[in-house]
Formats: C-alpha cells, sequence, structure tokens
C-alpha cells in the first residue's frame, strides 16, 4: 500500500514507472531462459506466502522469558568456569582481551598475528580446544549469548497483537533459490542443538484451535535426503538410485561401500563418517574439509572419498562435468532451469575458484530441492482449502502446520502425497510426518 500523503497524480507515475521496469526485467528474464522458473515457481508461490505471513505463528512468551532467565544462568556459570582457569576476569566478548588470555597468557599456539591483533574465529578456538579447555568454554559461551540476544530476547518484542510472530519471506535473497525468512528469522534456529530444540519448545498450535474441542497439534512434514536423492537422480549413477529405491539405511549402504563391509556389520561411527562424506559430496568438500570435520588426517579422508567414488562411479564425471559447465558458459542450473550464474568458477584466485568449484557442484541438488518444495507448497496450499488446519512455517525441506487433532490422520496423508509426487524421479521423494504439543515435540 502507497503511503497516505501521496497524491494521485504520484501514484499513477509510480504505477507507471512499475509498469516499465516490469517490462524491462521480464524480458531479461526471457533472455537468460529463466522466465519459465518465474512464471512456473516463484509467481505461483507469491499468494501462498501472503498467507503465511498473515498466519503467523504462535509464541508461548512465558516459555521464552523463562529460558532467556536460564541461558543466562548458564552463561553466568560458564563464565565463571573460564575466570577460574585463567586466573582473572576479562571481557569474553573482546577479541583482543581473549587473544592476550589464550595466547599471551595461557601461551596457546596461535596463528599469524595481524594488524588488530590475534585471530579468534570459531575455527581457531575448535583448533585449540584440544590444547586447552578454555576455547571450547568460550565456544560455548558465544553459542549461549547468539541464542539468548537473537531469539529469546528479541522474539517476544517482535510479537504483534494477535499474539503471534510474522515473518517475511524473501524469494530473492539467496542464489540458490532457497526461501529466506527475516523479521524475524525463523529458519536459523539450530535444529541438531539441544539450545535449538529449548527454542522451538515456545512455538505451537494456535491457541483458539488448540481450546476447542479434541485440541490441536503442531505437525511438521519433511523431506528426508531430499539433496542426496537429487544426487541419485542427476547423476545417474545405478548404485545410489537402487539405495534409495529399496528403502535402505542409505548412510550405511554408503559405509558398506566405502569400508567394503555387509550393511550389518556397520557401526554407528562407520556410518557417521559416510554420513559425512556423503552431504561433503553433495557439497563439494574435499578432502580438507572432510578430514576437518571428522578429526582425520587428509590422506584417510582423501581414501574415503576416493572409495566412495568407486562405489558410486557416476557421481565423479557427473560432478566434474558441473564443473566444467560453469567454466564454459558461465552457470549451472536445477532440474527446473533455475541458474545460477558462477564466474568465480573461472576465477584466477585459487581460492575463489575453488569456493566458485563448490557452489558449481552444489546449486542443482540445493536448488532442485529448494524448486520442489516451492512447487509442494502451492499444490498443498491449494488442498487447504477442505482443512481447518492452517500452514504456519516453511523452514528448507520442512512444512509446519497447526492442524485440529480430528485432521491430523487425513492433512498427514494429503501433506505427503503432495510432497511426494510434486515431480516424478527414478528415486522416491520421501516424507516423514511428525506432531506434538510443540515445534520440539514435532521434530
Amino acid at each position: 500500500q502507497a503511503a497516505p500523503s501521496l497524491g494521485d497524480e504520484e501514484l499513477l507515475r509510480r504505477s507507471g514507472s512499475l509498469f516499465k521496469v516490469a517490462d524491462v526485467l521480464r524480458s531479461r528474464l526471457e533472455e537468460d531462459g529463466s522466465l519459465p522458473c518465474f512464471n512456473d515457481i516463484e509467481m505461483p508461490l507469491v499468494p501462498v506466502l501472503v498467507e503465511l505471513e498473515r498466519a503467523g505463528l504462535e509464541l508461548d512468551i512465558p516459555r521464552v522469558r523463562e529460558l532467556s532467565i536460564q541461558i543466562g544462568a548458564d552463561m553466568e556459570g560458564v563464565k565463571a568456569k573460564i575466570y577460574e582457569l585463567v586466573g582473572e576476569e576479562f571481557n569474553i566478548g573482546s577479541p583482543k582481551q581473549l587473544g592476550h588470555i589464550l595466547f599471551d597468557k595461557l601461551g596457546l599456539p596461535a596463528k599469524k598475528k595481524g594488524r588488530t591483533g590475534y585471530s579468534t574465529d570459531a575455527s581457531v578456538l575448535s583448533d585449540l580446544e584440544k590444547h586447552h579447555p578454555v576455547p571450547g568454554l568460550v565456544l560455548e559461551y558465544r553459542e549461549l549469548s547468539k541464542i539468548k540476544s537473537t531469539y529469546l530476547d528479541a522474539l517476544p518484542e517482535l510479537v504483534r497483537g494477535d499474539g503471534r510472530l510474522h515473518t517475511s519471506f524473501n524469494q530473492t535473497i539467496t542464489a540458490t533459490g532457497r526461501l529466506s525468512s527475516s523479521n524475524p528469522n525463523l529458519q536459523n534456529i539450530p535444529v541438531r542443538t539441544e539450545l535449538g530444540r529449548q527454542i522451538r519448545t515456545a512455538f505451537g498450535p494456535y491457541a483458539e484451535m488448540s481450546a476447542r474441542d479434541g485440541g490441536a497439534v503442531f505437525l511438521s512434514a519433511d523431506y528426508s535426503q531430499i539433496e542426496l536423492r537429487l544426487l541419485a537422480e542427476l547423476s545417474g549413477d545405478e548404485g545410489l538410485i537402487d539405495a534409495f529405491r529399496h528403502g535402505s539405511d542409505f548412510h550405511a549402504s554408503t559405509a558398506a561401500g566405502i569400508f567394503g563391509m555387509s550393511p550389518e556389520d556397520i557401526t554407528p561411527e562407520l556410518r557417521s563418517r559416510a554420513k559425512a562424506v556423503n552431504f561433503g559430496i553433495v557439497y563439494g568438500q574435499q578432502a580438507f574439509g572432510l578430514a576437518r570435520s571428522l578429526g582425520i588426517s587428509m590422506r584417510e579422508a582423501q581414501e574415503m572419498i576416493d572409495r566412495y567414488f568407486a562405489a558410486y562411479p557416476k557421481v565423479k564425471p557427473f560432478l566434474d562435468g558441473l564443473v566444467s559447465q560453469a567454466k564454459t558458459v558461465g552457470y549451472v542450473e536445477t532440474m527446473f532451469g533455475r541458474k545460477r550464474h558462477v564466474p568465480e568458477a573461472s576465477s584466477k584466485n585459487q581460492m575463489q575458484r575453488q569456493a566458485g568449484e563448490r557452489i558449481a557442484m552444489n546449486h542443482p541438488m540445493q536448488g532442485s530441492a529448494a524448486d520442489i518444495i516451492k512447487l509442494a507448497m502451492v499444490n498443498v496450499s491449494r488442498r487447504l482449502a477442505d482443512f481447518e488446519a492452517v500452514m504456519m512455517l516453511q523452514v528448507h525441506d520442512e512444512l509446519d502446520f497447526s492442524c485440529p487433532v480430528g485432521e491430523v490422520e487425513r492433512l498427514s496423508e494429503m501433506v505427503i502425497d503432495e510432497m511426494s509426487h510434486v515431480v516424478e524421479l527414478k528415486v522416491p521423494l520421501d516424507v516423514s510426518v511428525s506432531y506434538g504439543d510443540t515445534w520440539a515435540e514435532a521434530k
């Protein structure tokens, strides 16, 4: 809506300008070959996102306040441990003071000192954990501080008169095509940590829906390993395709291929390593990154990657082809034609070039996953007309609903049907549905 102070003549002038800009942008999309993606995916999604933004999410403010007090106490406890270990108090949030404590006082091994002092970023502190307990405690303190300031203290201030948070979804921010959200950003709440789970305990179904006979639940529908399934689809590797078609434990199957063992003999540790390789391959990770994430030698990491490519022989040629395409034509694209221009892949700077190569290898899978859930959102939204349930949120590969208890079974069937059949692939799109009193219980 235009500001009330604008006169009719100014409104007409601005409206006319928008039409002119739209014509120019449409022509550029057509020249780039991106108009079908715009028309078939992005534009049908607009009214769906409007409904999600209007619906909002219920926030239990007393629960958030309680968590904020709890996390604040935890921070004080961690701070006290740090002070006790170093023998003095200092500003943990000051990189200069922290650098002095770690490298001058404690004598921990430092990387090259720059003009602004020692680096104390997360990667440096992670490397130092094996030498002394203080770096790990500083990382814990930073995580607690970020959670408290970003979510627990900020979210209650953003609740509107209806008692809900109304995030804004952005279609034009990420280069991959994924949606992002802002004011507040609800997509960056940690997924696999206890702190993230605690934050999710403050989100539940709509209060008015819960107050009806039978009550309501927070229902979550999530694509399982969608990017790995898309790697199987796009690479055409028969081993990957068979692993997903047979519905076996994919990470255990990969471990069996990498370590030359039967799936029944795979230990949790070997499965975890294979899982890291699986997702590392999708993100273009090289031996250095894998070695760092698993805490193993470069040689061992490279051997694991080599054995992975031997077990799935069509994957490496596929990924190499993506890098070659990025360097030859300047872009890669999703299975729906969403382009990502990657000039970095041809850079003379080695670090920029390697970053561009990783982007080229990842975009077809991550971007296709983004396209798929957008198409699913449109189809699910259309069928929600027959339900009281409301779609409230999208987080990457996940859709979240406030659902009356009486509709749980029917809604689950509908959502699984739409999400799993939005596109026909050589491998099944697996969708899991769970629900509970809060977002935490639904995950």
